[in-house]
């Protein structure tokens, strides 16, 4: 069985001809399906937790953006027999993106429902939560926070809450430990990525592969502001190994050790409070349609 998960506040006139588009597809497809609409935080994750603990084979479809991808692969149970699917609809789509599924819903649909899932990475934190684009702190989160604060809506509102924070934003104390290393830094920006980008297109972990069995870290240590957007320009092209104070690597695990005694981290632009970042990657495990 296909579900077909989505928020129902957004299907409205052209959305609406958009989720008619993908029904006959699986439709045509010859294969069932149900919707369900999602109206609160929290819907998408509970849905996914009862159908893949039912038993059978299942596939749990988000038609949204990483927001509703990121809860339904925290609902998760049964990763043997269910899969995971993804028609891109949201504001950023960062993880389609590193999927390489395509921003037309007709044709992402037809990859679910004329192609076998495949097996790709997601990263598990200890504390239980996870993340299949990408998990960080600093910089960030304070762009965030002020972009979910703010008016406005769309890629505009984040680009205008980035460039409030460039002047306001103060690097922090943390220890990243990995590959057996310890180091101590003061940086702007600690995140690792299963995908390659975002912050809808900012291209954080250019040379990440969602499929390869490991994360890339990245380290963005203190910069003064009037080098400041200059480096930040660089980083959003992918061109991370132009940036001096930033520090990359491909690792299996890693750990940040804050010394604030509290803290926010972010997960696909989902914020959580005083959640330690200490991850690894997890291969072979969720099936996920490409």
């Amino acid at each position: 069985m296909y579900y077909i998960i989505t928020n129902q506040l957004h299907m409205k006139g052209k959305a609406s001809e958009k989720l008619q588009t993908v029904k006959k597809v699986f439709e045509r497809a010859g294969k069932p399906f149900e919707l369900l609409y999602t109206s609160h935080a929290g819907q998408a994750k509970e849905y996914a937790e009862a159908i893949t603990s039912s038993g059978g084979r299942h596939t749990v479809i988000a038609m949204g953006g990483d927001g509703t991808l990121h809860e339904i692969l925290n609902g998760f149970k049964d990763f043997e027999n269910c899969s995971l699917g993804l028609i891109p609809f949201g504001t950023g789509n960062d993880f389609a993106v590193a999927a390489g599924i395509p921003s037309d819903v007709k044709a992402a649909a037809e990859k679910i429902a004329f192609h076998a899932p495949q097996y790709i990475d997601f990263i598990q934190l200890s504390s239980g939560l996870r993340s299949i684009n990408a998990v960080g702190t600093g910089l960030d989160v304070d762009v965030l926070k002020r972009t979910y604060a703010g008016k406005g809506k769309g890629k505009s509102k984040y680009f205008r809450s980035l460039i409030a924070c460039l002047f306001k934003f103060k690097s922090k104390n943390f220890t990243v430990e990995y590959d057996g290393k310890s180091e101590r830094h003061f940086g702007l920006i600690a995140a690792i990525g299963n995908g390659s980008q975002i912050g809808g297109g900012i291209r954080l972990f250019p040379e990440a592969k969602i499929d390869d069995g490991y994360l890339d870290l990245i380290i963005v240590d203190y910069i003064s502001k009037p080098k400041l957007i200059l480096a930040l320009l660089k980083l959003m092209r992918g061109k991370v190994n132009k940036v001096k104070e930033a520090k990359i690597a491909r690792v299996k695990e890693a750990k940040f050790i804050h010394e604030d005694e509290s803290f926010t981290i972010q997960a696909e632009g989902e914020l959580y409070n005083d959640i330690p970042i200490e991850a690894e990657v997890v291969s072979g495990k969720l099936k996920f349609y490409l």
